[in-house]
């Protein structure tokens, strides 16, 4: 009996050494494994194209003009706020970090989280509500917002720029086939043109180009897990959303009922509580998340997602590893920049 016991601790000390995983430990995928998570991954969204649709036209003069104008106080009413304000692509990750954003005129208040500035041209439409079909059109909007940038009108924005001679000379050399080219269409297309050069993009560009080591094992469980839980139901495409719109609360009502979503632009019933789907790039650093922006964390905005949208409870070991691909969705240069600021 007592040889039989020494083999049996003898078979388990075997199992636990060889196979077993220690506490924290990610299990490694096998090479079969990894390329068949490689195939899938490249199926479902694909690779993130270096420059953004209609940059073909961009002019390097045109492109000056536009990162000038996106830093432009003027362009509010009382020279407070430019594009950069809240969308600040120096010291954030094209946000402001807060659940919404004062407007420039004291006491206004915008009602929805300002979303990141990068790769954002490669989405299918722009404002949480895809109000806005492109970039140029979004552009226009915060301008003339009054809880926003609060200028009265687009002759007002004009007759501001006109009066700076600087710009003068700049619009005349961004649009040198027009007699009077400093209009207000033409602001909003500079604009554009500057924001179609913020491409970003992350280590898991480099492990779905062929770089296997780019992503943690943890890191590719994760992208395992987020395939397998059903986070593609919404977030696929090169951008893991930004491509599609959905219900906030798909499965369990999201317990804000006030902001109607995309019903506020076209009246459909159908369309009550649907949001443009959150592109998840750099989301380690465009926190707090959703249209509202009342999720904190990261892991408090999957765990959310999970169990309204998916009605799913993840485990500890499914929401870490989730999370952790997640953050290898951030760009490690605008990573590195923000952490010196």
């Amino acid at each position: 009996m007592f040889k039989n016991f020494v083999s049996f601790i003898a078979l388990i000390f075997l199992i636990v050494s060889c196979g077993g995983k220690k506490e924290g430990e990610a299990i490694k995928l096998s090479e079969a494994e990894e390329q068949e998570l490689l195939t899938k991954a490249s199926s479902i969204f694909g690779i993130l194209p270096n420059k953004m649709p209609g940059s073909e036209n961009d002019t390097p003069e045109l492109i000056e003009l536009g990162k000038k104008l996106y830093f432009e106080t003027k362009l509010s009413v009382n020279n407070t706020m430019s594009c950069n304000t809240c969308h600040d692509i120096n010291s954030m990750a094209g946000v402001d970090n807060k659940p919404t954003s004062p407007g420039a005129l004291p006491n206004t208040m915008g009602t929805r989280n300002t979303p990141t500035v990068f790769n954002a041209g490669f989405q299918f439409v722009q404002f949480w509500d895809g109000r806005a079909a492109d970039l140029k059109e979004q552009a226009k909007g915060p301008i003339l917002n009054p809880v926003e940038m609060a200028m009265p009108n687009e002759k007002e924005v004009e007759k501001v720029i006109s009066s700076i001679p600087e710009y003068r000379d700049l619009f005349a050399k961004a649009y040198p086939n027009e007699k009077k080219p400093i209009t207000f269409d033409n602001i909003a297309n500079a604009i554009a043109a500057f924001e179609r050069t913020l491409v970003s993009k992350s280590r898991y560009d480099k492990w779905i180009a062929g770089d296997k080591s780019a992503l943690t094992d943890e890191e590719k469980f994760g992208l395992k897990h987020f395939i397998e839980v059903g986070c593609i139901t919404c977030h696929t495409g090169p951008l893991f959303g930004g491509n599609l719109y959905q219900k906030m609360g798909l499965v369990k009502p999201y317990y804000n009922t006030k902001d109607l979503g995309r019903y506020e632009v076209t009246k459909q019933e159908s369309d009550k509580f649907m949001f443009k789907v959150a592109m998840l790039r750099n989301v380690e650093l465009t926190h707090p998340y959703f249209h509202d922006g009342t999720a904190k964390t990261l892991e408090e905005a999957v765990k959310i997602m999970a169990e309204i949208n998916l009605g799913k409870q993840l485990s500890e070991e499914q929401l870490k590893a989730i999370v952790a691909f997640l953050k290898a969705l951030t760009d490690p240069n605008l990573a590195k920049k923000l952490a010196v600021r």
